[in-house]
Order: structure tokens, then sequence, then C-alpha cells
């Protein structure tokens, strides 16, 4: 509809710049949107506006000569001028109706548009280091990642959804230790347990993998190797001392571990914790209605040269250098905070390299477009891969960062704490079972992800209007409540017989209804251009609220839908198939659920 609109105002100034009141080089883009009051109409354009100063005439003269050089159309029942200049469109009650073929014609596909042109779209999104289950925090990335890549895929986008194992580095070097370090103790020894080991029960599950498949074999030591090792820090403590203290404590808790297992066993206890953990993550995920295209492993970026091939592309145009024996990227000069090392002086490449290899991978891969799903606390990472896709000689802004805010979880008015190195945290699992997937997934999105969000336990758990993903379900199950009467009343539902008796839809409530079901495929639109689910999730709140009105109308509504007048049975049949078509395909962009009953 804003398309045909548009096209009757371009023509509209088309012919005035002909006949000269307006200059033939004013015309300029016609924005069409939606009005913010029904009583205002269904859509406006401010036009005129626009061409005011140029044209130097009065804008609502302007406005005026647009509506009176406007094409007659059978969609639209009046235009008028408002406020400083604004037109406004009102649709005729057959343009609204019209909607409710649209919907039952295009079903799952209602909504799709080619916004995107398939351009192949890279997103990545959770990619949580696999040293530990996922928490609830992770749980928002996940939700808000699946939520835009499905959005981004019914705009006319080709969706890659990717997951990026983090595992190689030291994270993972301190959760084999710390793995093997339960293992001893299970065995039997006594272990001064490092403050910055991971420390959560699954260690602990993960150890006894390892013994039941292995015995004493990683047990063979003396307890004097642990004697010379630097002293741990105080883990209550934020001094920097104590701080680096516990750094070099962990680093030569390692580098001992490796010396004292040697390669393969070493091999045995990170395999078995990121066989575990990454496998633990894939089950977690999926059970939450996310899954991907790809589990990208970050050890392949070494093993296909990726690594090497970004390295030396920095290096032939100039953007590496050495100091202090190590290779430098000079990612200042692109607008970071200051030079990021590639490679250490010991000639390991950093956590840095392996992002700008990433990157340049992705986009050998033929990904027009990249979108990383960081959480808050990666602010820092913006600046340097842009700087990065700049230096590579690449546009920055193929590249998108979407920040997701913290997620805070509260349980009867009280803010629960959690960190995932001491293993005090609220897993996404247990989130899951306490609320449900469905609930959690439409919390999440409730709010825009640059927004810290509050998640109340309490309300998802209710089953009342409060809770807004009941609210949206239960106008589903209305809906499939009314088929159910009309079976059990013995009577048939005949979709052409109310196709023909739609003009018989014209309450002010049935409108008021047909009018937002006209607004999903530009919602979907919205949503996907701005990275912004929580568009959909509002959305669908509106669509269930009009329902909600219209059925709580009458108490009797039942009796007003399944009326003995077949024609006019049918047509609010129809309506209200609409509303349910509507509702499943909003809710699978967000990864929720339709049920029939609840």
């Amino acid at each position: 509809m804003k398309d045909h609109l548009q096209e009757l105002i371009n023509q509209a100034l088309l012919d005035m710049c002909r006949e000269g009141s307006l200059p033939r080089e004013e015309r300029p883009e016609v924005l069409v949107e939606r009005c913010r009051s029904v009583d205002h109409g269904d859509f406006t354009s401010n036009v005129a506006m626009v061409l005011a100063k140029a044209a130097k005439r009065n804008p609502r003269e302007i406005a005026e000569e647009i509506i009176q050089r406007l094409l007659p159309s059978k969609h639209v029942e009046k235009v008028e001028t408002a406020g400083p200049g604004f037109i406004n469109f009102r649709l005729t009650d057959a343009s609204l109706q019209s909607v409710i073929n649209q919907v039952l014609t295009q079903g799952e596909s209602f909504g799709v548009c080619r916004d995107g042109h398939g351009e192949k779209v890279n997103v990545e999104y959770v990619s949580a280091n696999p040293t530990g289950p996922l928490h609830v925090g992770h749980g928002r990335g996940a939700a808000f990642g699946a939520s835009l890549s499905n959005l981004l895929e019914a705009a006319g986008f080709d969706v890659h959804r990717e997951y990026y194992v983090n595992d190689a580095g030291r994270q993972m070097d301190i959760l084999a230790t710390s793995v093997w370090l339960r293992y001893l103790e299970l065995g039997g020894k006594r272990i001064n347990f490092p403050t910055n080991g991971y420390q959560g029960e699954y260690i602990y599950d993960i150890a006894r993998d390892v013994r039941q498949a292995h015995g004493d074999d990683l047990r063979d030591i003396e307890p004097s190797v642990f004697d010379n090792l630097p002293p741990d820090g105080d883990g209550r403590s934020d001094d920097p001392a104590q701080k680096d203290l516990r750094e070099r404590h962990i680093d030569a808790l390692i580098l001992l571990t490796k010396e004292v297992l040697g390669d393969d066993r070493y091999q045995i206890c990170f395999e078995a914790a990121l066989k575990s953990i990454v496998g633990d993550i894939r089950e977690d995920l999926k059970d939450f209605n996310v899954e991907y295209d790809v589990w990208f492993s970050e050890r392949e970026l070494a093993a296909s040269g990726s690594t090497e091939r970004a390295l030396e592309r920095l290096r032939e145009a100039g953007h590496l250098y050495e100091k202090d024996g190590a290779q430098w990227f000079e990612a200042s000069k692109f607008g970071d905070e200051k030079d990021r090392v590639v490679v250490r002086d010991d000639g390991r490449t950093t956590y840095f390299a392996s992002d700008i290899a990433y990157f340049l991978n992705k986009r050998e891969r033929g990904f027009q477009h990249t979108i990383y799903v960081f959480g808050a606390d990666h602010h820092g990472y913006v600046a340097r891969l842009r700087a990065a896709a700049q230096g590579l000689g690449e546009d920055p802004d193929v590249l998108e960062i979407p920040l997701v805010q913290f997620a805070h979880l509260f349980r009867d008015g009280e803010k629960l704490q959690m960190s995932t190195r001491s293993g005090k945290f609220v897993p996404l699992r247990q989130l899951r079972e306490e609320v449900g997937t469905d609930a959690a997934r439409f919390f999440y999105v409730l709010r825009s992800h640059e927004q810290h969000l509050d998640f109340d336990l309490e309300l998802a758990k209710k089953q009342s209007k409060d809770n807004p993903v009941y609210y949206v379900q239960y106008a589903h199950a209305r809906i499939m409540r009314v088929f159910e009467r009309l079976e059990e009343q013995g009577e048939a539902y005949n979709q052409a017989i109310g196709q023909a008796a739609h003009d018989r839809l014209n309450a002010p409530h049935e409108i008021a209804v047909m009018r937002e079901l006209a607004q999903y495929p530009e919602a979907v639109s919205l949503a996907a251009r701005n990275r912004a689910p929580h568009v959909m999730a509002h959305y669908l709140r509106g669509l269930a609220q009009v329902f909600h009105s219209y059925y709580d109308a009458d108490p009797e509504l039942k009796l007003r839908v399944l009326v003995d007048d077949e024609d006019l049975r049918n047509a609010r049949l129809n309506l209200s198939m609409a509303v349910r078509q509507v509702l499943v395909n909003g809710l699978a962009l967000l990864g929720v659920s339709a049920p029939d009953k609840m």
C-alpha cells in the first residue's frame, strides 16, 4: 500500500513539474509512513514540507495542490491536509478487507519481502567460550541473534547462521588444567585449586568421565611438582597486585600441566573438556530453538592458513611493524584507540590475529555482509574489527556489530548474581526448565538489545494478560477454540463463502483488526532493517490486543462469530483465521510456538 500511495504522489508531483508549479529539479524521494493515530488516517506523507523551502511556497498550499492532482484510487477513501502540511490518507474498508485474502492465500509467506535482494549475510551469535555451560546472559544473545536471522531471512536476505567455537588459546588451557586438577582430586590427591581455575560442578563431571575412560593413567606424578609454583592471589581482592599474582599462578600451572602430561595426555583433558562442553552447548541451544548452519572452529583458521594469509595481507599493505620482538597492527591509523599485537614475541599469534583472520575468512566465503552479535562487554571490539577490515582493504561498513546489553534475572524482586569462573551462575537450561522456552525467547526480545533487560521470573510464569507471551499465545488459542466450537455444532468452515462476504466486516472492532493485520509486512521489514526483533514482539502484542478487544467486546462473541448467517459467519471465521496465521508467522520469527490450547 505504501508503494501505491507513493506512486500516486509521484504522479501528482510530475504533473506539477510539467505545469511549472514546482521546479523540475525539485522531486524528492516520497516517504509514506503509518499515521501514529488512526484518528488522523492510515498513512501520511511529509513531502509538501520537504518541498516548501526550495519551492518557496507554503507547505499546506503545496499539500492541497498535490491532493487536487491525485488520481482516483479504489484503495483511498479520503485525503486531507493536516498540521503544517502533512498529507493524510484514509483507506477504504474494501482495501482493509483485502488483507484477509492476502493472508489466507499467502499463508506462511505472508509478510515475506525482498528488501535484502538475496544479499549473502553471515550472522554470528552466542559464540560463548566452550569453558562452561551457557548461562542466562548468553540466552539473550541467542534469542536476539536467532530472531534477527529469521527476520533477515523473511526480509529477503540469504542468511548463514554461524557459531564461532573458541577452541584455542589461554582460556581453553585454563579449562584443561582445571579438569586435570579435579581428576587428581578424584584420585585422592590433595590439590590447592587455583583461584583463576574453573570451579563449577561441571568440571568434576568432566573429570569423572576422564577417570572412567583412562583410569589412573594421568595421575602418575609426585606431589612436589606443585611446590615451586608462584603463589596464588587472593580471589576476593580486586587489588591489581593480587590480580597479577592470580594470573601468574594459573599461567605457571598451565605450563606445568603440559610439561607433566606431555602433548598426548594433555590432549585427553583438553578434548574431553571441549567435547563435553560444546556438546552441552549444542543441546542447550537446540532445545532453545536455536540452530546453526556451521559451527566454525578457531583451530581451523590456523590449519587452513587463514591466519597467515590475513597477516601477510596486512604486511603487504604496510600495516604491520615490529616492536619489542612482537608484530603489531597499526590499528590506531584506522580509528582504534591503540595499535594491537598480532604476533607475540614468542611467535604465538594473538586472539586479535584470529579475529582478523576470521573476518577475512568470511569475506573469502562470499559473504557480502557480516554481523557479529556481541555482548555489551565487547564494545572495544567494534573499533578494532573495523580497523582490521580497513587494514585488509575491505569496506568496514560490510561489518556490523550489534551489542546486546546484559540481562538481569530477578526472583521475587531480588537480582540473582552470576559468575562463570566461580561457577555461581544460573544456567540457561535451568531458566528453560523453570519458565519454558517460549517465555524465555519472548521475554529476551521484548526490549531493544541496546537496553538492559530485567527478566522477571515470576511474571514469565504467570498465566494472565500481564505476561506478554501468554497474552499473545492465548489469542491464538482463543481462535482455535472458536473453530472447535464450530465443529461441535456440526458446522463446516467455508473460506470461499467468507471471502465473498468480506464486505460484511465493517464493525469498528473488525476494522481495527484488519488495520493491524495490514501492518504485519511493515513490521517484518522494519524489524529486519533496524536489527530490532523487539519491533516484532511489540507488533504481536498489539495484534493480540486488538483481537482480544474484538473477542471481549461481546461476552458471547462465540455466538457473534458463529452466527446463523452463513455468509457473515464464514467472513468472521476468515478474519479469525487470518489473525491466527499472522500470529503463527510472527511468533515463529521469534522462535516461539503458537499452542492450540492453554
